[in-house]
């Protein structure tokens, strides 16, 4: 990226000034060779976040920021709908409420790692992945609406977890306001079989191991103890969320002009917060939050079951989950009043500070934890929410990596079977049906995700609790 037009504001945030038809500034946060590397597409998208109608206080950008649809993937901004704020499906993304849980397992990597070769074989087994992955469970008419309203909570109800598990997962485990009425026939048809599957792409399962701890008091809090494993599961709404942000980016691109707003490009579509379409995309968007919780839930019982055959000690607690392409309905400080607004963050995690009403009581006094997935090879991190991210960035921090090159660049560079058989040496087992797929998510397809993680400490956008590395990684 061209440092040019950025103006340094600290050793970790760049600030794009007002110009053109901008609104408002654009923050980027990152160090001096974060920004260097990031494409200049980033700066192009953030500046045309900035004049979207309605736009509060800056468009940001997180440190793992890249190019996307529309918003750049690590792109943050809030709207506030009585000055004719916009929302845009472009802005939460395709797939809608992708996410990362953490579950500790109260086992010690002494006793994992003579299994481990058995654990990943049970794993692919049990946990459907992979292009057009089916589940077990499917669900007729009644019921899809049923999980679309009740998310993580339809999930314990019928069996699959306990009512604790839904105290650690975000909005408990059910967002308001969903409406499967506005959800397609076809979404819903792609989602009948793949509640309960991991999916393709940079989708995971990963059994990992507590490497390093950086902040005791706050590690304890959250059940983290160096030595010991923990599962981490990435994946979103599958099918059913893509459906719906493809038929609503048609939607709200051909609507757009009707409603005076002039795009900057087209993925950029997006609609008035209180029109018809902008309702109609609120209702289905949290049908298919509520669905990737179900997901990510069924997904835990699988997990649960696996390790229940294999280790009487096993004890598989949630420690979080939070979603990190969505649009929430939050209360905000700005300029010195308390304002709701519609914070979209696409690949990019709340990050709530101690004291919020929001994070579980357990966790209040410290803050929410932050999930950050690494990639196969790489390491994963939990931090932990600060008070000053909530000025910073709207409670944001960055979600994973961010990719530094294509998936058709990362196949030219690489073959699947020899990044399979390299980690192997390094002691983490790669299970996935697909090797294209693997190359496609080979390790340096990213950026250095301990760099990114560690501007975002330093930035004060999330603070660093452990550092996690993998030990098996179930690929989608």
């Amino acid at each position: 990226m061209d440092t040019k037009s950025l103006k340094k504001r600290s050793d970790y945030e760049w600030v794009i000034e007002p110009h053109g038809r901008m609104r408002v500034p654009a923050v980027i946060f990152g160090d001096e060779s974060l920004i260097k590397a990031m494409d200049d597409k980033v700066c192009e998208q953030a500046t045309n976040v900035a004049s979207l109608p309605g736009i509060v206080k800056a468009s940001y950008a997180m440190p793992d920021a890249h190019w996307g649809y529309g918003f750049p993937i690590g792109g943050v901004a809030a709207f506030d709908a009585e000055k004719g704020g916009v929302i845009s499906a472009g802005g939460v993304g395709f797939d809608i409420a992708c996410g990362v849980r953490t579950v500790t397992t109260g086992l010690t990597i002494d006793e994992v790692e003579p299994a481990k070769r058995t654990l990943a074989e049970l794993l692919v087994r049990k946990i459907p992945a992979g292009l057009g992955s089916r589940g077990k469970l499917h669900l007729n008419k009644k019921q899809m609406d049923e999980v679309l309203v009740g998310g993580a909570r339809w999930a314990v109800e019928h069996g699959y977890g306990d009512k604790q598990d839904l105290q650690r997962i975000e909005e408990h485990g059910t967002v308001s306001g969903a409406d499967p009425a506005q959800v397609s026939d076809q979404a819903k048809k792609r989602q009948e079989d793949e509640v309960g599957t991991l999916g393709s792409g940079n989708h995971y399962l990963e059994v990992q191991k507590v490497a390093e701890v950086y902040d005791a008091d706050i590690a304890d809090v959250f059940g983290i103890r160096e030595g010991y494993v923990t599962v981490s599961i990435h994946c979103g709404s599958r099918g059913l969320g893509h459906q719906i942000a493809t038929e609503f980016l048609k939607r709200m691109a051909t609507s757009a002009s009707g409603y005076g707003i002039e795009l900057p490009e087209r993925d950029l579509a997006c609609a008035p917060i209180n029109s018809p379409v902008g309702r109609d995309y609120l209702g289905a968007m949290r049908s298919a939050i509520n669905c990737a919780l179900a997901n990510r839930q069924m997904l835990t019982h699988l997990l649960r079951q696996a390790f229940a055959s294999m280790f009487a000690k096993a004890e598989l607690k949630l420690l979080y989950d939070v979603s990190h392409n969505t649009c929430k309905e939050e209360t905000h400080l700005v300029n010195g009043q308390q304002k709701k607004l519609f914070v979209h963050r696409k690949g990019a995690t709340r990050s709530f500070g101690p004291g919020d009403a929001s994070v579980p009581p357990e966790f209040r006094g410290v803050g929410q934890p932050v999930l950050i997935g690494g990639t196969m090879g790489t390491a994963s991190y939990i931090l932990v929410g600060t008070c000053e991210s909530m000025s910073l960035s709207f409670g944001s921090s960055c979600h994973g990596a961010g990719r530094c090159m294509s998936r058709n660049q990362a196949m030219r560079q690489w073959q699947g079977r020899d990044i399979v058989r390299g980690l192997e040496h390094r002691g983490i087992l790669i299970r996935c049906p697909s090797l294209r797929g693997v190359a496609e998510e080979a390790p340096g397809a990213y950026k250095d995700v301990s760099e990114v993680v560690e501007v975002a400490h330093n930035a004060n956008l999330s603070r660093k609790v452990a550092k996690l590395l993998p030990l098996i990684c179930i690929k989608g």
